[in-house]
């Protein structure tokens, strides 16, 4: 049994990891301050979800309600438990939000990161597993993205902080030996995911017969990339720390790999799909036809995403096997039981 604290743990990716690695038998201790950025009762639900499959599984669970930026209860619970393997996924999330409220992703994002990053130093850590986002990728129109391209013209500051916890993360891996592995995630959803997110927004609108808004007037492609999926690149991860390239190339160095413990991959399903399309599907497993409302492109927001995922696969031996069918069917039958019983 490990010792594995998951921050973010009452989020939509960190609770489905949470509940993975307690049916694996391992002592999980998590950590979420359960703020209001959505609906709280839907972190709620999902910290109840863990406590009954917990019942039934040989690991163990013990939960803090705290925030990365409190130094003082993250010193505690390094002192008390002292894992070996830490998964950050705790982050104030959304572009579009990073618009309205930049100050809020440099305290959790950035301060947050930095907290964290120490205790992984003090407690000498020996795999740190953190979440970054296909969002760095910004103004690369090259598809499908690869983690070879630059990530150097963010176009949100949600973008720009998740690249900074890249550098940051490698500066500690670099100086403290500790093996790092950033994991830049593509459009994940699912059941109990999360309300800003378009999935959750379009089904709710189309339920209620609500227009939804289509920006880029639908010219827009996106790697959505099933929940399952996400937890399954992430657990294997966690049993395969990063290690130093011995073949590292400084002269022509790779943006994925390190002369330190250090590595970037993409998650994504590698299969993008028309925004219209989904909008489609999306209608069939509801039953109902959505009201569309075409608009220009958001500030912040790009036009495609599409992920190269042959560096996770050698990595790990895990590619993505959802389609966007299949996970949208799973989709739809949870939120019409949840939200229109």
């Amino acid at each position: 049994m490990k010792t594995i604290l998951v921050t973010g743990a009452a989020g939509f990716i960190g609770a489905a990891l949470v509940l993975r690695l307690i049916e694996n038998g391992e002592n999980v201790i998590g950590l979420d301050n359960l703020n209001s950025y959505y609906d709280p009762n839907l972190k709620e639900l999902r910290l109840k979800r863990i406590q009954t499959v917990l019942e039934k599984s040989p690991g163990k669970w013990t939960f803090y309600k705290s925030s990365l930026e409190n130094q003082t209860d993250l010193k505690k619970i390094f002192n008390e438990h002292s894992p070996t393997i830490v998964v950050n996924l705790a982050a104030q999330a959304g572009v579009r939000y990073s618009i309205e409220n930049p100050s809020s992703y440099i305290q959790s994002n950035l301060v947050g990161f930095s907290n964290l990053l120490e205790q992984c130093r003090q407690h000498e850590v020996r795999n740190l597993i953190f979440a970054s986002s296909s969002s760095v990728y910004g103004g690369n129109k090259k598809l499908p993205f690869s983690e070879m391209h630059s990530v150097d013209h963010p176009v949100s500051l949600y973008a720009a902080t998740k690249k900074t916890n890249e550098l940051m993360a490698h500066s500690y891996s670099h100086l403290y030996g500790i093996p790092s592995t950033g994991l830049r995630f593509f459009t994940v959803y699912g059941p109990l995911g999360r309300p800003d997110m378009a999935p959750m927004i379009f089904a709710k609108s189309i339920l209620d017969q609500k227009p939804i808004n289509v920006f880029n007037y639908g010219k827009m492609k996106r790697d959505f990339t099933y929940i399952d999926d996400i937890v399954e690149g992430v657990y294997r991860c966690c049993y395969k720390p990063a290690y130093i390239d011995k073949e590292f190339d400084f002269l022509n160095p790779k943006q994925s790999t390190s002369f330190a413990p250090f590595r970037i991959f993409n998650i994504g399903n590698s299969k993008p799909i028309a925004l219209l399309k989904f909008i489609e599907i999306l209608e069939e497993e509801l039953g109902f036809k959505a009201v569309k409302n075409f608009m220009p492109m958001q500030a912040g927001d790009v036009e495609s995403t599409s992920a190269n995922i042959d560096l996770l696969e050698n990595w790990v031996g895990f590619r993505p096997s959802y389609s966007i069918e299949r996970g949208l069917n799973k989709f739809a039958k949870w939120f019409l039981d949840y939200y229109h019983k």
